[in-house]
């Protein structure tokens, strides 16, 4: 991991030691980074964006799903709906720039159908069939998380921002996945998340619920305390176990109901004024007005203009927003000699919004922190306010007593 510096340049974590006694010849950044984070976890509003780059951490045995990047999602269509008719709906944009990008080919395929509505004949309907197909190769690459499935890193996150004290609002954490990494990891540390859904059966969707809050009642006690280990969840793009029925929304990942998810395509705008969505992306924007705000980013890669365009707004107007950003794309891969302790190249990242996030960096904005680094070298560097809970060490021996007695 390294932190943009401000007329140094990318400086490494770690300090640089001498080859010959091992003394410190120059500072890492490590102190840099510890204070950036310290002062976003003690801000009164903490707010936490993910993207596909962070379920990117998740690990699943060789035979199991893996998580996936758009390229995957590119091989896992053309697999589903068979090599020759892939080949033959990407044939009929010739002139488009598809360049393996899902995204982009479902985009050209749903302006073809918007463009032939009162078509019946076989182009409209073999695209229309490609579609639902695609549909429904995304939704099962997605849903790779089980209780095997390796969570650390998200773990490490949930445990690290949701420890912070009980007396500031809950941390919000907004995710433009489908997958169940954050709720499996809360599962298997007994977080609390409140999302929207009802804690009954079976489980529905009403904003209302994210005006609730976890408390505990004693005996004695006139006054409820706010229980610990417990943070808000919005998924922006929907989620592989939220299913439509007959109007309502629940959580549920059977053959029953019209899955709810935002597909990949330029339409993503237009559907995100939908509810659920609308609740999800206006709960964002309004925490991003709020004082006193923190908002750290890992593993979005602002290619959502809906989602980026707010954040890029909220720097502008909001004196008190402060900004981490951990993402890889700052110094690609095989083009930087990333050996040396500082290094300073220019910005080859082609993304309007991580330029002008640099920009901002570059020009003294002490608001603005911008880490080169995947979502598991954030979690790793995340400073831990309180140490483990009463709560989560209770837990933790009750699950080494449970693994000892099982046969």
């Amino acid at each position: 991991m390294r932190l943009y510096v401000p007329d140094e340049g990318w400086k490494r974590y770690a300090d640089k030691l001498s080859d010959e006694d091992g003394k410190v010849e120059a500072s890492g950044a490590k102190r840099l980074i510890e204070s950036a984070f310290l002062n976003a976890l003690n801000a009164t509003n903490l707010l936490v964006l993910t993207g596909s780059g962070s379920s990117l951490a998740a690990q699943n045995a060789a035979e199991r799903p893996q998580p996936v990047g758009m390229g995957d999602l590119w091989t896992a269509v053309k697999t589903q709906v068979g090599v020759v008719a892939f080949d033959e709906i990407c044939a009929m944009f010739p002139n488009a720039p598809v360049n393996e990008n899902i995204e982009k080919l479902l985009t050209l395929c749903k302006l073809f159908l918007e463009l032939n509505q009162t078509s019946d004949g076989a182009e409209a309907t073999a695209v229309s069939k490609f579609v639902k197909d695609a549909e429904e190769a995304i939704l099962t690459k997605v849903d790779f998380v089980d209780a095997a499935t390796t969570l650390d890193a998200h773990a490490t996150v949930i445990q690290r921002i949701g420890r912070r004290g009980i007396r500031k609002p809950r941390a919000r954490f907004f995710t433009t996945n489908y997958d169940l990494c954050f709720e499996e990891a809360a599962r298997r540390h007994r977080f609390t998340i409140i999302d929207g859904f009802s804690h009954a059966l079976d489980q529905t969707y009403d904003r209302g619920n994210f005006d609730f809050d976890i408390v505990r009642r004693e005996q004695g006690k006139d006054a409820p305390d706010y229980i610990e280990n417990v943070f808000h969840l919005y998924k922006l793009h929907g989620s592989v176990d939220w299913r439509r029925i007959d109007g309502e929304i629940y959580r549920s990942k059977g053959p029953k109901g019209d899955p709810i998810l935002i597909y990949p395509r330029s339409s993503k705008y237009q559907e995100s004024f939908e509810a659920p969505y609308l609740d999800m992306v206006g709960a964002l924007q309004a925490s991003l007005r709020e004082p006193d705000t923190a908002l750290i980013i890992s593993g979005f890669g602002f290619n959502d203009d809906h989602l980026s365009r707010p954040i890029l707004a909220a720097m502008e107007a909001n004196m008190s927003m402060r900004l981490l950003i951990c993402d890889p794309a700052f110094l690609p891969a095989g083009e930087l000699e990333l050996d040396e302790h500082v290094v300073d190249p220019e910005l080859k990242t082609g993304n309007a919004y991580l330029k002008a996030f640099h920009r901002l960096a570059k020009g003294g904005d002490p608001r603005v922190h911008l880490l080169n680094g995947r979502f598991s070298d954030m979690a790793k560097a995340l400073p831990d306010l309180v140490g483990e809970t009463d709560r989560e060490r209770h837990i933790a021996r009750v699950r080494s007593l449970r693994d000892e007695a099982a046969p």
